[in-house]
């Protein structure tokens, strides 16, 4: 029994599954828009939620530019250092801290939405979109 146990495995080890889920979250900071199979699209809202919500806890103190505390200082490199867990690149990390991060800053979270879309031609799996909310990409 898998009691208290959350997430799927997907077929896959844990450094594997990290992996995965880091790269779909930095696609998905660059492009906007990704398709995946339902199962890894369900699983990818939780990684990339918490890590938008990073970029939205220090959105006002970026904002602020050179005129911060030290205090607020350590508060961003924290946020940033978190997120770096699971964004690859800089130009994804950018994104996220300069636009992804203040356009949701009225949220209080769900900044993905998952479209089913088609089942794929092949093995037959189902696959959905994975979207930022009313975010298009510039």
């Amino acid at each position: 029994m898998r009691h208290r146990n959350s997430g799927r495995k997907l077929g896959r080890n844990a450094s594997h599954r990290d992996a995965l889920f880091s790269n779909l979250v930095t696609s998905l900071f660059l492009h906007g828009r990704i398709e995946t199979t339902e199962a890894k699209a369900k699983e990818l809202r939780r990684f990339a939620d918490a890590t938008i919500g990073w970029g939205v806890a220090v959105h006002d103190l970026i904002a602020k530019g050179d005129k911060i505390s030290a205090q607020e200082k350590v508060k961003v490199v924290h946020a940033k250092r978190m997120a770096r867990k699971t964004v690859r690149t800089r130009e994804a990390m950018d994104r996220l801290f300069n636009e992804i991060g203040p356009h949701f800053a009225a949220r209080k979270g769900g900044y993905t939405r998952l479209l089913k879309s088609r089942i794929r031609k092949g093995d037959a799996a189902p696959m959905a979109l994975v979207e930022l909310v009313d975010f298009a990409k510039q």
